[in-house]
């Protein structure tokens, strides 16, 4: 895999990991009513999550490439489809104010319920589903280590960003995660995702 795929996928997943939902959620509840000591096991425990679905993801995929070329084209264009859907999702949501309330009640087990929270989450299930299968080359070499070394790098992005929330809030409070910048996160993820669909649609 090329330095260019590499980057083009970090710039189509950073703003996914950066959109507010259930996984950063959780981490800045427990940032609030923990610390960032009880943010940083749930933060632990949501990329335990995410290593159980890139190992089902990575052995499915290479699975399929190896079983059918066809159906993996398939897939990509049920992938880019998804993302189109999920742009405009978070557009329409940038344009709604609302009430924007962080849960500030606190588990004993951070570490298990971070794992859950990520592994029951179909959404996330769905964009590993939809994304990964975009920057794979199914005629290039070790097919089977494409989505690994993509899940690798999802994984890092999501180290980074919910270590500096775990931090942030654990530190400041809730004051930096207003409204108002959920709906600008929610409206820049939406639009950079919107223009990688279209990208990759055309690449095909």
């Amino acid at each position: 895999m090329n330095t260019y795929t590499l980057l083009l996928f970090t710039a189509t997943v950073l703003p996914l990991v950066c959109t507010p939902g259930p996984d950063i959620l959780f981490v800045s509840s427990q940032a609030l009513s923990g610390g960032t000591r009880a943010a940083l096991r749930a933060t632990t425990g949501v990329l335990l999550g995410y290593c159980a679905h890139s190992l089902m993801v990575a052995l499915g995929l290479a699975a399929v490439v190896a079983a059918s070329p066809i159906l993996f084209e398939g897939i990509k264009w049920v992938g880019i489809a998804y993302l189109i859907y999920l742009a405009f999702k978070l557009i329409k949501s940038a344009l709604q104010p609302g009430d924007f309330a962080i849960p500030t009640g606190q588990v004993r087990n951070q570490l298990y319920k971070g794992f859950l929270t990520s592994l029951l989450n179909p959404k996330g299930m769905m964009v590993y589903i939809a994304i990964l299968p975009q920057f794979m080359d199914q005629h290039g070499a070790h097919p089977a280590m494409q989505p690994v070394i993509l899940s690798a790098i999802f994984m890092f992005w999501c180290v980074v960003v919910y270590s500096a929330i775990s931090i942030a809030l654990g530190r400041i409070g809730k004051e930096k995660f207003t409204d108002k910048r959920r709906r600008q996160v929610d409206g820049t993820a939406g639009g950079m995702i919107l223009l990688a669909a279209v990208f990759m649609s055309g690449a095909h």
